[in-house]
Formats: C-alpha cells, sequence, structure tokens
C-alpha cells in the first residue's frame, strides 16, 4: 500500500433518538408539584348505581343488626306468653272440674263424672296440643325440619286420643241419660272439627312421613300439597275454638241456669256470676287470647322460615 494513501473512517453506531434529555441525576427526587395531573375517570352511570345499592344493601343490613334486639325480644315474649297460655287453658279446665264438678269418673254412678273427661279432654286435644303443634312448626329454629315435622306429628298425636276419648265420653253420657245426640250448634261445629282433624292427620302422616322414602320422587307433591296442608289445619284449629266456646257456654247455661220459673227456662244464676261462672269465662276468655297469639304468629313474616329452610325441608 502507498504510504501517502489515507485510510478510510471506520463507521460509527448510530446515535440513539428515543431519549435526548439529560440524564437526571440518580438521588435526586422529582417534586410533586412537577408532576402531570392523573388521569381523569371516566364515570360509568351502571359502576354509580351498582355502588349506591351496595351501600343501600350495607345500610339494610345495619338495620337488621340493629333490630335484631327487638326481634329476638319479640319471638321470646311470643313463645312464652303462647306457652303460659296454652298450658294455662288446660290447667284452669282441669281446677274447674275438681274444685267444681266433683272432678273425674267413667264407669261409677254419676254419669256427670264421665262427662267432666269431655271439656277437659277436648281443649287438651283441639287447644293445648293443637297449639303447640302449630307453635313448633311455625318458630321452632334450633333444629332441622325433618325434626321440627316430628314434633309436629308428635303433637297431633297426642291430641288424637284426647279428641277420641272426650268424644266417646260424651257419646256414652248422652246415651245414658237420655238425650238426643248432634242437636246443638256445638256439636255440629264438634263434628265437623273432629272430621277435618282426623282428615289432616291422616294425610299429614302419609304425606310428610311415610313418603320421605322416595323423598326425590315425591317433593314437588308434597310441596305442592304444603299450603292446602296448612290452611286447613288453621281452619281445623278455629273450628276447635268455636267448639269449644259454644260446649263452654251451654254448660255454663245448663249447670248454672237451672231455675225454671212457670215451666220455662232461665239463666238467673249465670247472670249472678258466681265463681264458678267466672272461671268458665276465664277458660274462654284464654282461649281467644290463644287464638289470637298464634293468628299473630301466622301473620308475622319473622317468624316464617326463611326461603333456603323451605327448600330444604321439602327435600328432606
Amino acid at each position: 500500500m502507498d504510504s501517502n494513501s489515507v485510510s478510510p473512517m471506520p463507521e460509527l453506531a448510530p446515535i440513539a433518538e428515543f431519549d435526548k434529555s439529560p440524564p437526571s441525576p440518580p438521588n435526586e427526587e422529582v417534586p410533586m408539584d412537577d408532576l402531570p395531573p392523573p388521569p381523569s375517570t371516566i364515570s360509568h352511570p351502571e359502576a354509580n348505581h351498582n355502588h349506591v345499592k351496595k351501600q343501600r344493601s350495607r345500610s339494610y343490613e345495619s338495620d337488621d343488626e340493629e333490630r335484631g334486639a327487638c326481634e329476638w325480644c319479640e319471638y321470646a315474649l311470643v313463645i312464652t306468653l303462647a306457652t303460659i297460655l296454652l298450658i294455662g287453658v288446660s290447667a284452669l279446665t282441669v281446677f274447674w272440674v275438681v274444685y267444681y264438678r266433683e272432678s273425674y269418673g267413667w264407669a261409677d254412678d254419676i254419669p256427670e263424672k264421665q262427662f267432666n273427661l269431655h271439656p277437659t279432654l277436648m281443649v287438651a286435644g283441639f287447644i293445648t296440643f293443637s297449639g303447640f303443634s302449630i307453635l313448633l312448626y311455625r318458630i321452632c329454629r334450633c333444629f332441622r325440619r325433618i325434626y321440627v315435622k316430628l314434633l309436629h306429628a308428635i303433637f297431633h298425636a297426642l291430641a288424637f286420643p284426647c279428641i277420641v276419648i272426650g268424644f266417646l265420653a260424651v257419646l256414652d253420657f248422652h246415651n245414658k241419660k237420655g238425650i238426643n245426640n248432634f242437636y246443638s250448634l256445638h256439636s255440629w261445629i264438634g263434628f265437623v272439627a273432629m272430621g277435618l282433624f282426623g282428615l289432616q292427620y291422616a294425610v299429614g302422616f302419609f304425606s310428610f312421613l311415610l313418603l320421605l322414602i322416595c323423598s326425590k320422587g315425591t317433593a314437588s307433591f308434597r310441596a305442592s300439597l304444603v299450603p292446602i296442608h296448612a290452611s286447613f289445619g288453621i281452619l281445623t284449629f278455629v273450628l276447635g275454638v268455636c267448639a269449644c266456646l259454644t260446649g263452654l257456654t251451654e254448660k255454663a247455661l245448663f249447670t248454672l241456669g237451672n231455675s225454671t220459673i212457670l215451666g220455662e227456662f232461665s239463666a238467673e244464676r249465670y247472670s249472678g256470676l258466681p265463681d264458678e261462672a267466672v272461671i268458665i269465662n276465664v277458660i274462654g276468655v284464654t282461649t281467644v287470647a290463644i287464638t289470637a297469639v298464634l293468628m299473630y304468629i301466622l301473620a308475622r313474616d319473622k317468624f316464617r322460615p326463611q326461603l333456603r329452610d323451605r327448600r330444604i325441608s321439602v327435600e328432606l
């Protein structure tokens, strides 16, 4: 090669064009005022609506929590009041019969003692045991629904012999005394109430206990039968209450208003309100109070089992 010739310059690497700003010192912090403002958030109406709904649902939950103590007080008060009334009406009936009507009997020389079984057992069957059956089925929250149904059936099973024996006692009493049967409004209402009670017990037993052997196959049938069974159950209880009230009035007029003036019936003793009349009236008022408390429980949605519990009960 010639010594006077100039060698060509080597090609240089291209300069990066993506960052031409001078580098900032490594330990220097950028002040917040020099930063650009954050991007404005775009508000969506659906998001705002969901947020409002979420806030409202939280407020409802907080209201439920605030009312929880009041609801539990109402729950305890209703259970206590209903229990006292249901036990008290049977206790008052036993006291009335033992203290004023010479107690009980069956095959002795006094047929009236046999009749005394009729009001006692009918009040126990139609009012006390049937009332407890309705009460436990509606407000019992401590057990599974299958156990609640068993308790419901057990109390109806206790009411069944009371009603049957009470009916046989008054029927045999009428035959011994030569009194016609089924002539009064009380006997008509009681006969209808007994028929409905027997039909309800049979339907409830076979549909809710025997059909549990095939629970999945009969779930839809039992679910459709629930409102019918509940409606006729309430009707049977109300008819039983009406039969008890008319029977108490009839008994009070026959025993306390037994004086006659010129062969006509008179109720002078009953109108004088003796002690026995007060007891009979208190039994009737207690029966009406039981009906009012139970109707209140049935009307309150707070005592009704939740939808999930009802689905589980039908599946069970």
